[in-house]
């Protein structure tokens, strides 16, 4: 049913990008000869006679109820737009995997850390009782979550990270706390969870904004430079997203990458559009070595490459922005806005020192 939804929202897009306005309804007539054939003794009459045929006309349903700022999607309830991002940290390393609860994001995120990436699952109309391993933060990450107004959770940080996503005006929550809880399937530090209507009510307790993100993304249709059906990023881990005619589904280390629910079922993790941020990494630093270790860093502001991966074809663009309090602004060569098509979007902050294959 999603999907469907998916389509019928694209095509009414494509068809408002392409006319502006609804197709007119036209009926053709076509002179069908009709020979009738008259004998009599003394003599032959031949009549033509016409009919008249109305072509078949097919009717686009288009959508024009509310969105999810994050996907632009179709959301039933609109209460749920109304409410602030809740963005959680979540483990990637071998140990951690399958995790739990990210089909149930709008969106997700995903960056380097130390020798591994992990992911910054984003909810506004969806939510997760079972989510997690939840980990700590980064420096890149307030800078990535604070144009949505997110609340950020996290498991901790170094002192020195703490007071950085403090000091960029973040709300933070991070364990322990009741709405985090340990798991007896993993060993720490990969069996931390959580519950976001929890968290959400203890960011309601803690008088945190609660006021929705603006559009992740200007959603519309792609206009693609060419096929890409299989997609490599060679960071760590090694990834490969593969388009099945519906998602892109992906591998990790050569495995597939599943997730995994609370009452045992599992499934691949899926996007249906992949948005790959290239932008410079660098290594960010504690004010003072006593306050904690130095940890890899992304460098968002500014301009940089970016490629949209959407229905198996690939737009290349650019992307940019003057702060850390913009979304990203996406741009085609001639300067037009590079559109996203709707869908839930897996975003990679990619290194510009490693390769991307298609």
């Amino acid at each position: 049913m999603r999907s469907l939804l998916i389509t019928i929202f694209a095509l009414s897009l494509l068809a408002t990008a392409c006319s502006g306005k609804a197709a007119d309804t036209t009926a053709t007539t076509t002179a069908a000869v009709t020979t009738t054939t008259t004998t009599t003794a003394a003599t032959t009459t031949t009549t033509a006679a016409t009919t008249t045929t109305a072509e078949p006309t097919t009717t686009t349903t288009v959508y024009d109820g509310p969105v999810a700022p994050l996907n632009g999607l179709p959301v039933d309830d609109p209460a749920l737009i109304d409410r602030r991002v809740l963005a959680v940290k979540i483990d990637n390393h071998a140990a951690a995997r399958p995790q739990s609860g990210l089909p149930d994001a709008d969106a997700i995120i995903e960056l380097p850390v130390e020798g591994v990436t992990r992911f910054i699952a984003l909810f506004n109309v969806g939510d997760s009782t079972y989510l997690g391993p939840i980990r700590s933060g980064r420096p890149t990450d307030p800078g990535l979550i604070k144009p949505l107004g997110a609340t950020f959770a996290i498991s901790g940080a170094s002192n020195w990270i703490t007071r950085f996503i403090r000091n960029a005006n973040v709300p933070l929550l991070y364990a322990p706390s009741p709405e985090m809880f340990r798991i007896s399937l993993r060993k720490p530090p990969h069996n931390l969870y959580g519950s976001t209507p929890a968290l959400r009510a203890l960011a309601d307790s803690l008088r945190f904004p609660d006021a929705p993100p603006p559009n992740l993304f200007t959603w519309g249709p792609l206009k693609p430079d060419g096929p890409a059906t299989k997609i490599t990023l060679y960071w760590s881990p090694r990834t490969v997203w593969t388009w099945d005619g519906e998602h892109y589904t992906r591998t990790s280390d050569g495995r597939p990458h599943e997730w995994l629910a609370k009452d045992g079922t599992t499934g691949p993790i899926a996007a249906d559009t992949l948005v790959v941020i290239v932008a410079r990494r660098y290594t960010a630093r504690p004010p003072k070595p006593s306050d904690g270790k130095s940890v890899p860093a992304m460098d968002t502001v500014g301009s940089g490459r970016v490629l949209v991966f959407a229905g198996g074809e690939v737009e290349e663009g650019t992307w940019t922005r003057d702060s850390t309090e913009e979304v990203f602004h996406l741009k085609r060569p001639d300067g037009s806005t590079l559109t996203v098509p709707p869908g839930k979007p897996w975003i990679s902050i990619f290194p510009d020192t490693l390769d991307i294959e298609w």
